[in-house]
């Protein structure tokens, strides 16, 4: 009879609770609710069923509620005793003692019969209910089973129940459910500890239950199962390690839990590619979380300790042969996320020394799995950033074991490793050619110290040669081991070895590129692929340089197969030709001048550009199956969550999955690649590929979002590493660092003003990224070379951000402001300058105070150093409306202003001068009165009393001048046109403004005491700007834009600061000598045309004459002595007066008139228009009387009024001959003056082909030839190289023009008639003078500086016309013609130069022919 019969026999089928419940009908006692329940004990044993009353225990009825009542009349004894679950057990407890004693047993027995009956009916439901298999229990089932356990728990209180009976019957008939065992656990039943001690079998179904559990996957809306599963994962993993890694472990049961444990991590190995979800339960159970709740801290590293060994030590059977070879596949990237997941999970409590350190020990003393080994270090390396020094720290320890005695384990170990950290990357360990050359590379290298070592290592290096991967073999050919002289055969034979397997790999040697320095990090380079990075690197230095690099030149003789097969095919890719020849073009046109390039490929070459562009086709990019940029997009929106989770390592292993997708896109990024030191940044380059442009858009933009996810919960300062790993991951590959390059030179250089305030603050942080990574990337040359030399990342991109116009300036002063502000929030106190870009910093100096007039004052300190940056930061992030407040608050900020105590972070008046003069006035945000403003006070408020070493000029006016000057020499020649032409120079940039700041400058200096020292200055500048010596086509087109810039700037200085005045013995003079040794030296080398001032340049030394002499006491007296003077010795500017005399006049004639109130003009001055009158006046008959001028003035004067003729006159030498040379010496030389301007004539005539022109100066030079031909004075024109016998019109031409004038004559001479030659033969010392032109014609020629007069007729027939010319000469000379001492210095020179001229002349050196007399020159 159950408990529900027996109850409802009584009282109508009522159940005891009812009953009870019915019969309250007044408030009971205590005594009361004692008797009630000893009555219902003895009415319930007479007829009870255990299974109905285990029932009845699950379902408590209205008993509950006298029970609450009875519990609120006594909180102590009472309320325990009326609890349902205590009264039932108790009811319970007595059946089953009942029982017992009927059945003779003990209570034991039946207690666990009772309870495992009804535990297999909670679990035989289960089984009936669910379609398929679980492993865990539901919601309802599991409430069963904790009501059952919870009246278990009450029978063992009570010892009627048994623990260790109730574990042996349940184990008997089945195997135990995990579930189950966990409740007994937590219900202390019986323990998990005991179930492992006693249980035999327990090695058998333990680990099949774990696997299982960790197998099944709950119902998705099964929340609490799926937290309950990895709970009970977490007690039973907790339980074994407890028992088998305490230190008073018993031995057995240590040894029990330690072997489930390692069932269970090396079946996790076994799965961890197939299932994902599956390792994660159990990776997750793996948790520091277990020291303190079950396992002591000590267990847990023993643990941990113990699983790290048994990953590193199972399933040895790759070989060390294997892991060289295989090594490239077992990067973080290329490794299951299991793996490392395991890895970061045991790894957590140690430090990195301390893993390395126990990594070295089992592979000292273990065989291991070198793919788990060598995964482990890349996992370590990525997410541990102390790993880096530690891992260095070990691998200089092997090497040191290995070569004191000579261990190949430690040697080997030691390389493995070293590769290992060098293929994760630049960022993250230095590349094994770094590496490698700092271990072996020098005379300190581990095998210099003996010769046995270095045996060691060769022979060593020699046993890995056929298992390794050739870009290793690379870095060992490329930078071999130091080895001293006296043993450098063995070196050569593992050279030779490497290039044979090289061979054997189908990658010789000659396959290697030009500019290759391998590192290893990544598989070797297509050769394709290769001598395409070899053309763009040889087309940079080319661009920058101007010359084809010793490179390219040796490999086109040394490595000819390379530079015919792979290099000039890579060059010559057909493609659209620019219109405007490129660098590249250029490139190509200098290989063929040099005759390094076929003429048939080049043939190909231009006809297949030629198809190419009627084509015009784009090329479409393969479809994948699986798109590299789909996966690309994925990862990358993924990772700004880790970044705001703050999970340093699982973001560096996103950022390593990144890096591989990326190579995948860009696979340019090889082993040359790799380590490259200077990337081309080409300014002019076409838009990106449509790929790549995409996916340099996805990364930047998602270094934005992350920028701003990360911002929102921390400063700068308190976030992770997250931006330089970023960064790193991209200066890996080259190929994609360009690209990013090109893309934010074109977003900050083109688009600057149309990005939005979250791009702006993303790529800000990104530039400050970059330069904090300066160590690790590329130095970038621009291309058109902008820059001196190659600059690091952050420097050049920097150059891209403009402060020119309106819109250029509010952009950059937002963008360097929010990269300032970052840098400083970013880096602590000592580290700020290795996180705020110097570039950047130095825009922010110019432009705040330019825009803002509040900033011009001593800046003050708003914020403590310890919040404002952050506060800074916050400020951009946040509040973007008030973002010129900010502004003035980062200018005000200590930070800011401590680091211009810095040098580097120091605007100097130079650096501000380059930004001012790039300004465009019609777009600058400054009106010109406030333009005007700002820059006087920057020149004399901020820079002129501001120390040098700060930039300043020390308070020295005229170091600023020079500044000045120097900065608007500088100018690029668009902004500097020659002076006297009519066009406006500069008017787009702010010149025409600091040409004004220049002279109020000069001003000043002028009215301070010792204003003759400011010329003084500016002549010894410009003296060492020309000083250099011109040696080539570009030096001296840079001289002469030297010298019209400066001509430029002479015309805006005060005309009387070129003269000086003295005073002696009472008398004021003007003193030229300084303007007249400037003249002759440095004006005549950029005439144009040549042998004359420019008009205004002339005018202007002109107007400072006479405003020089007005300081004296006789002014006209002074005017006339100084030009006499000038006259004699600055032939440049005597014949220039003449040239320009007709519109000089007036207005010096006008400039004397108001300087002198109507004093008549100078002498000198009315000689030159008498001299021009004279010269215009003759004619044949009676001669017109010479006025009394210069020698040089007059000829001046008669070659302008020849050039003023449109045909020479058909009785010029009539003219000539009336002018009776050889009475009047003055007149004779006059006529060789004027021969020599026309000489000058005919020479710049010839080099630019006139022929109209040529043939004109050619008449008149005859003409004056046939006049003086009997006359030796004209042959000293030529004798420029003898300053004391130096005609003044030599001194009119620059060298270039010198040197060629022996050419010119000789090509005069060879047109004249024979009777004239004759005539000139008998003259002294012409044959002489003709010799010596024709070795200077021999030298232009052997120098390659020969012109062409002729378009068709080459140097060489030029030379040969003149030797003959020469050498008829010679042969017709009389024998007087040449003493005996001008024939052997004649001869000695032509020995080498002309042998055939010397026999010739030997002849002239018998006895008989020789003259007594006296060279004449």
């Amino acid at each position: 009879m159950s408990l529900r019969s027996s109850c409802g026999s009584v009282s109508q089928k009522r159940t005891v609770s009812g009953l009870l419940a019915g019969r309250v009908i007044k408030k009971p006692t205590l005594e009361d609710g004692q008797q009630l329940q000893e009555a219902a004990i003895q009415l319930l044993d007479q007829h009870q069923n255990l299974s109905s009353l285990v029932h009845e225990l699950e379902n408590p009825g209205p008993c509950d509620k006298l029970c609450a009542e009875n519990g609120e009349q006594n909180q102590n004894q009472a309320a325990s005793d009326a609890n349902p679950h205590h009264v039932s057990a108790l009811l319970l407890g007595s059946e089953l003692r009942r029982q017992a004693a009927q059945l003779g047993v003990s209570v034991g027995v039946v207690s666990v019969q009772t309870v495992l009956e009804r535990l297999m009916e909670i679990t035989e439901r289960q089984e009936e209910e669910e379609e398929r298999w679980r492993e865990m229990f539901t919601s309802s089932q599991r409430v069963q089973l904790c009501v059952l356990l919870e009246s278990t728990k009450e029978l063992l209180s009570q010892a009627v129940l048994c623990p260790k009976r109730l574990w042996m019957e349940y184990r008997r008939d089945q195997h135990p459910k995990l579930e189950v065992v966990y409740y007994l656990h937590k219900y202390y039943i019986l323990r998990l500890d005991y179930m492992l001690h006693s249980d035999e079998s327990v090695r058998s179904w333990l680990p099949r239950q774990l696997k299982a559990l960790c197998g099944w996957t709950p119902p998705q809306e099964e929340e609490e199962t799926r937290r309950l599963q990895q709970k009970v994962l977490s007690v039973v993993v907790g339980v074994l390690v407890g028992a088998g890694f305490e230190e008073a472990a018993e031995r057995k049961l240590s040894l029990l839990c330690s072997s489930v444990l390692d069932d269970m991590l090396f079946w996790l190995l076994d799965i961890e590619e197939k299932h994902g979800e599956v390792t994660k339960r159990w990776i997750q159970t793996l948790d520091a979380s277990l020291c303190g709740a079950s396992v002591s801290p000590g267990a847990l590293q023993r643990f941990f300790t113990h699983c790290l060994t048994q990953i590193f030590t199972c399933n040895t059977r790759l070989t060390v042969s294997d892991a060289v070879a295989l090594q490239k596949e077992w990067t973080l990237a290329k490794t299951s996320h299991c793996l490392t997941s395991l890895y970061c999970k045991l790894a957590v409590i140690f430090s990195a020394e301390q893993l390395l350190h126990h990594l070295q020990q089992v592979l000292e003393t273990h065989e291991v799995n070198w793919k788990h080994v060598l995964c482990f270090v890349s996992s370590l390396l990525v997410y541990y950033q102390a790993a880096r020094p530690c891992l260095t720290e070990l691998l200089s320890r092997l090497l040191s074991s290995a070569f004191e005695g000579y261990d190949l384990e430690n040697m080997i170990t030691a390389f493995l490793l070293a590769r290992q950290g060098a293929l994760e990357g630049a960022g993250v360990f230095p590349p094994y050619s770094d590496w490698f050359k700092t271990s072996f590379g020098g005379s300190a290298g581990f095998q210099a110290s003996s010769k046995k070592s270095l045996v060691f290592l060769l022979k060593f290096l020699s046993d890995l040669v056929p298992f390794e991967p050739p870009q290793y073999l690379k870095v060992h050919i490329l930078h071999p081991p130091y080895v001293p002289a006296k043993h450098r055969n063995l070196l050569m034979e593992y050279v030779t070895l490497a290039k044979t397997r090289l061979a054997d790999l189908k990658e010789s040697v000659e396959d290697m590129g030009l500019y290759e320095d391998v590192s290893g990090s990544c598989a070797s380079s297509q050769p394709q692929c290769q001598a395409a990075q070899d053309v763009e690197k040889a087309v940079s230095l080319f661009g920058s340089t101007g010359r084809i690099s010793a490179t390219v030149m040796e490999a086109s003789i040394f490595r000819r197969p390379y530079f015919l097969t792979r290099f000039l095919p890579a060059l010559l890719k057909p493609r659209v030709l620019p219109l405007k020849p490129d660098a590249r073009m250029n490139f190509i046109e200098a290989l063929k001048k040099a005759d390094k390039v076929p003429a048939a490929q080049y043939s190909s070459y231009v006809d297949s550009c030629q198809r190419h562009r009627q084509q015009n086709k784009t090329a479409k990019r393969p479809d994948l199956k699986e798109d590299p940029l789909d996966v690309l997009r994925i990862q990358l929106q993924e990772l700004p969550g880790l970044v705001d989770a703050g999970n340093d390592g699982e973001m560096s292993a996103q950022l390593s999955r990144i890096s591989h997708t990326l190579s995948v896109i860009f696979p340019g990024s090889a082993d040359e690649l790799t380590r490259q030191t200077v990337v081309t940044l080409n300014t002019e380059t076409p838009q990106l590929p449509e790929l790549h442009l995409k996916v340099i858009n996805l990364i930047l933009q998602n270094f934005c979002q992350c920028l701003l996810t990360a911002s929102r919960g921390n400063p700068p300062n308190k976030q992770t590493s997250w931006g330089c790993r970023f960064v790193c991951v991209l200066l890996d590959n080259r190929q994609l660092l360009s690209a990013v390059m090109h893309r934010l030179w074109d977003l900050f250089h083109n688009q600057g003003a149309s990005l939005s305030p979250a791009h702006t603050l993303g790529l800000a942080a990104f530039v400050v990224h970059l330069h904090a990574s300066m160590a690790l990337g590329p130095l970038v040359q621009l291309v058109p070379a902008t820059q001196p030399q190659a600059a690091p990342l952050a420097e050049t991109i920097s150059s891209a951000v403009l402060c020119n116009t309106h819109a250029n300036m509010l952009f950059s002063l937002r963008l360097c402001a929010a990269a300032v502000s970052y840098g400083l929030c970013r880096g602590e106190p000592q580290q700020q300058q290795d996180y705020v870009p110097p570039s950047l910093y130095k825009k922010l100096l110019y432009l705040i105070p330019r825009l803002f007039p509040e900033a011009r004052g001593k800046a003050a300190c708003v914020w403590p150093d310890e919040d404002g940056p952050a506060v800074l930061w916050s400020s951009f992030t946040q509040d973007r409306n008030i973002w010129t407040k900010t502004v003035l608050h980062l200018w005000r900020h200590a930070g800011f202003q401590q680091l211009q105590q810095t040098p580097r972070y120091q605007l100097c008046f130079s650096e501000w001068l380059h930004n001012e003069l790039r300004v465009q006035r019609n777009e600058d945000i400054l009106s010109d009165c406030q333009r005007q403003e700002y820059q006087q006070w920057a020149c004399l408020q901020l820079y002129l009393s501001r120390p040098e070493e700060q930039g300043g000029c020390g308070g020295d006016a005229k170091e600023l001048c020079t500044r000045l000057l120097v900065a608007i020499m500088d100018q690029p020649p668009s902004e500097l046109e020659k002076p006297g032409s009519a066009e406006p120079s500069g008017t787009g940039t702010c010149l025409p403004d600091l040409l004004s700041r220049l002279q109020e400058l000069v001003q000043e200096v002028e009215l301070s005491p010792g204003r003759a020292d400011l010329w003084d200055v500016l002549f010894e500048l410009l003296s060492q700007r020309c000083s250099s010596c011109p040696v080539s086509i570009t030096s001296k087109l840079s001289l002469q834009r030297t010298l019209h810039a400066w001509n430029r700037v002479l015309l805006a200085l005060p005309a009387a600061l070129f003269f000086k005045t003295k005073s002696e013995g009472g008398r004021t003079t003007v003193d030229c000598s300084q303007l007249v040794e400037h003249i002759n030296q440095h004006q005549r080398k950029a005439c144009s045309p040549a042998g004359v001032l420019p008009p205004l340049v002339t005018a202007h030394f002109l107007k400072g004459l006479l405003c020089a002499a007005v300081r004296c006491g006789h002014p006209a007296g002074e005017v006339n002595g100084t030009w006499c003077q000038m006259s004699r010795t600055c032939p440049l500017l005597a014949v220039s007066a003449v040239r320009w005399w007709q519109q000089l006049a007036p207005v010096l004639f006008s400039l004397w008139t108001r300087l002198r109130d109507g004093e008549p003009h100078p002498e000198q001055l009315q000689l030159l228009t008498d001299c021009r009158h004279w010269a215009c006046s003759l004619s044949p008959g009676p001669v017109t009387q010479m006025p009394p001028a210069a020698v040089l003035l007059c000829a001046a004067s008669l070659h302008e009024a020849c050039i003023s003729c449109e045909e020479p006159p058909q009785n010029f030498r009539d003219v000539l001959r009336s002018l009776q040379p050889e009475r009047h010496v003055q007149h004779q030389q006059v006529l060789v003056s004027l021969l020599g301007l026309w000489l000058k004539d005919y020479l710049d005539a010839l080099l630019f082909a006139q022929e109209k022109r040529c043939q004109r100066s050619r008449t008149f030079c005859s003409e004056l030839l046939a006049v003086l031909v009997d006359s030796a004075d004209w042959l000293l024109i030529f004798r420029s190289n003898e300053p004391t016998r130096c005609h003044p019109v030599s001194l009119m031409s620059s060298e270039d023009c010198t040197r060629l004038m022996p050419w010119a004559v000789c090509s005069l001479l060879q047109q004249q008639s024979a009777e004239f030659l004759q005539k000139a033969l008998r003259a002294p010392g012409f044959l002489h003078s003709a010799i010596l032109w024709y070795l200077a014609v021999l030298q232009l020629f052997l120098g390659g500086d020969t012109p062409t007069c002729e378009p068709k007729v080459e140097p060489a027939q030029i030379l040969n016309r003149t030797k003959q010319f020469v050498l008829s000469l010679v042969s017709q000379a009389p024998p007087a013609a040449l003493s005996s001492g001008q024939l052997r210095q004649l001869e000695c020179q032509c020995a080498d130069l002309d042998p055939e001229l010397a026999a010739a002349l030997s002849v002239l050196l018998e006895p008989h022919s020789l003259s007594p007399e006296v060279d004449f020159l």
